[in-house]
């Protein structure tokens, strides 16, 4: 694989592998580790479906370095109004989001270094640095990925380093609920936690030189590292924490804090984690917004940087943290966006009166099964998110 198939795997699975991965054992550790594994791995082959449905899509139609493009060319002028509308709702609660975290970590980090800088002028200071290397390009994305995404998975070595040679293997047979429809109604947290879709059009054109099977294995490879982080961590830390302790947290703070008086040093580690989590996730998240705006309004890059950073930086300052609440809402949306949209885009590249860009396409195996067992995957998750 050369760097820039690298660089496109590492960008899926950092828009993925975000700091949200830190509270999944406290979502699942009453139900055991083999209940919340399973689930976990039943919606990771559903979303990884659904993201090789949007490469069909992408590349059926011609790609374009946004969905807007590619939801023109299949769904028309409707369905790319539908499709911009839930992007626009979608990203820009996930970067309001991202912009409150960081700037509180970067306000904190800046204050112990000696200077005092308000959460607005650090919520700023982090929109404006990351954003000015989203408005180079990919290219320019890639390579600071890259960086931060290795940087991040020595944190998480360094963490399991400490964590399972100290496994107690009694805590697997803990469980606290036997409920499946509780199980299920988590199912939120896990779908959101593969939630890298958005970047697939740009990773795309991106790599347009690659061949079709490298551009599905990129795909299948970038949502697969994530799943088997998230997996490693959840045994990790329910095997040295109790099923009982574990959902009596009220957030990821106290998980953070009982490992670091358990593990001397370990809280600075998972701190380091969740920083460079909410900056590679947040990356994935701004440059599909920046591809999206440029393709939309086919502006310069500082009127798309405006346009892209202003509203979501606006929103942050507005709300801090009351609004991440809302973010549970954006699972629905995400539903929509990342399973129903690309099925309807493939369903129409397959039809008879479809013009194709050229002979030889790509298109997902499994054919019309595997797309009603993907309707019926989304339906599932709607339902998870509303008993």
């Amino acid at each position: 694989m050369n760097l820039k198939l690298l660089g496109g795997m590492l960008l899926i699975a950092g828009t993925a592998l975000g700091a949200g991965m830190l509270a999944i054992p406290m979502v699942l550790a009453k139900f055991g580790v083999l209940w919340g594994s399973l689930l976990m791995v039943a919606i990771w082959l559903g979303t990884t479906y659904a993201a090789l449905l949007l490469l069909e899509a992408t590349l059926r139609s011609g790609g374009g370095i946004g969905m807007n493009s590619i939801a023109q060319k299949t769904l028309g002028k409707q369905g790319q109004i539908i499709t911009n509308g839930l992007l626009y709702c979608l990203v820009t609660c996930l970067m309001i989001a991202y912009i409150v975290s960081a700037g509180d970590l970067l306000q904190q980090l800046i204050n112990k270094l000696g200077w005092q800088l308000s959460l607005i002028q650090s919520q700023l200071l982090f929109t404006v640095c990351i954003g000015a290397f989203v408005a180079q390009g990919t290219a320019s994305v890639d390579k600071l990925n890259r960086l931060l995404f290795f940087a991040m998975l020595i944190a998480l070595i360094v963490t399991l380093a400490y964590l399972l040679p100290n496994i107690d293997m009694n805590n697997f047979q803990q469980q606290e609920s036997a409920n499946k429809v509780d199980l299920i109604k988590h199912s939120a947290v896990l779908f959101t936690s593969f939630g890298f879709m958005v970047v697939v059009p740009s990773v795309v054109k991106y790599n347009s030189e690659a061949t079709h099977k490298q551009l599905r294995n990129m795909v299948v490879f970038g949502s697969t590292l994530p799943l088997f982080c998230y997996l490693l961590w959840l045994v990790a830390v329910v095997g040295n924490l109790p099923a009982e302790q574990l959902v009596s947290f009220a957030n990821v703070s106290e998980l953070i804090a009982t490992l670091s008086l358990q593990y001397p040093n370990l809280g600075s580690v998972l701190s380091l984690f969740t920083g460079l989590a909410l900056v590679t996730s947040f990356l994935g998240v701004a440059m599909s917004l920046f591809d999206q705006n440029r393709d939309l309004f086919k502006s310069n890059k500082l009127v798309t940087f405006l346009i892209t950073f202003m509203l979501p930086l606006l929103g942050a300052i507005i709300a801090k943290e009351q609004f991440i609440g809302v973010l549970g809402y954006a699972g629905i949306i995400l539903v929509f966006l990342a399973i129903f949209i690309p099925m309807a885009m493939v369903m129409k590249v397959r039809s008879d009166d479809f013009e194709q860009v050229n002979e030889s396409y790509y298109q997902v195996a499994g054919g019309k099964s595997a797309l009603v067992a993907c309707l019926f995957f989304g339906g599932f998750l709607l339902v998870s998110q509303v008993i």
